[in-house]
């Protein structure tokens, strides 16, 4: 008989925090899972040790491999789950008891949920970019809240997530490229038109260490997630490349978009602005309007590209001023 969860766990040279991990996985209060671990190459005795531990527990399945990458190995998990519940896992976190019980249950009652993650809980390793990240995700709980920050961060912590396998294999699985694997699914499924939602119980402890491949590995830079935002863009808001483009900001973010789009043939008409050193600039050849020009344009696409607390709501009440309406005329970004 089929478990009714299967832990994709993808690994690679997590010796120093692997035991953690798996301790955490065997305590769960749903004992019917199974854990599929992709060694992906390890060179520090990762795959030895989870050899061992399989020895000891038939629930954890070990699929050694050469070096791939991490959406390789996730799909090679994928493909050998077992059960019609998947869930994600790093070998740097930990899940609390009830995590895929809790999971479980919301999924098998709740037909209206595709991908269901939970709030985290960081360690005191963490830094100041990734708690303020922490706070504002543990914040999103519902659909309707996670779309429209969609294109801000990602608004589900990976290894939180749990999902209908078949859904999952329907959208084709982790996409293997230059960039984001993750950002680049939940974007996928929005598109789609799945349907998120989150535990408001904090069930995953998540390890930010100087190690992290969010931290070391390029395909996680700035640049790379706003390329993977823009892709998602040009297939739905943005699909009409004629559309004008306001940039609600002329800081750090606002400039990056500004360029961003430029690099993509993207029309940007102007930047808004409430600074009144920079209003009558222009900023890459792009003049800075205050906010009550930001109407002059009919049908434009207005892009609140800010990082301040507080900043975003700020916008959206300006914008809905002017008439302009959340998500068909403004989206936020970062």
């Amino acid at each position: 008989m089929a478990p009714r969860v299967s832990v994709l766990l993808p690994v690679r040279d997590a010796r120093a925090t692997l035991d953690a991990c798996l301790d955490s996985l065997a305590a769960q209060t749903l004992a019917d899972h199974e854990v599929v671990a992709v060694d992906d190459g390890s060179a520090d005795g990762s795959g030895e040790r989870l050899i061992e531990r399989a020895a000891h527990d038939p629930r954890l399945r070990v699929l050694r491999a050469q070096p791939r990458g991490i959406a390789a190995a996730l799909n090679h998990a994928l493909a050998e789950a077992k059960a019609p519940l998947v869930a994600r896992m790093d070998a740097d976190d930990l899940s609390h008891p009830s995590r895929l019980a809790l999971q479980a249950e919301r999924l098998e009652r709740d037909v209206a949920v595709d991908v269901l993650a939970c709030r985290v809980a960081v360690g005191s390793e963490a830094g100041e970019g990734m708690r303020a990240y922490v706070h504002w995700v543990n914040g999103l709980l519902d659909h309707e809240a996670m779309a429209r920050d969609r294109f801000v961060e990602s608004p589900v912590v990976h290894p939180s997530v749990a999902v209908r396998a078949a859904t999952l294999r329907g959208l084709g699985g982790y996409r293997d490229f230059d960039g984001p694997e993750d950002y680049e699914l939940w974007l996928r499924a929005f598109d789609a038109g799945l349907r998120f939602a989150k535990l408001a119980e904090t069930l995953v402890e998540w390890r930010d260490s100087p190690g992290r491949l969010t931290r070391s590995d390029p395909r996680y830079a700035p640049e790379r997630f706003r390329n993977v935002k823009l892709d998602a863009l040009e297939r739905g808001a943005l699909a009409a490349r004629s559309r004008p483009l306001l940039v609600w900001g002329a800081g750090r973010i606002g400039k990056a978009w500004g360029l961003a789009l430029r690099a993509r043939g993207l029309r940007q008409v102007a930047f808004v602005e409430v600074d009144p050193r920079k209003l009558g600039q222009r900023i890459h050849g792009i003049p800075v309007v205050p906010v009550p020009q930001a109407g002059a344009w009919p049908g434009a696409l207005h892009l609140a590209a800010v990082g301040q607390p507080g900043a975003r709501d700020a916008i959206r009440s300006e914008a809905a001023r002017l008439g302009l309406l959340d998500e068909r005329d403004v989206l936020a970004v970062a």
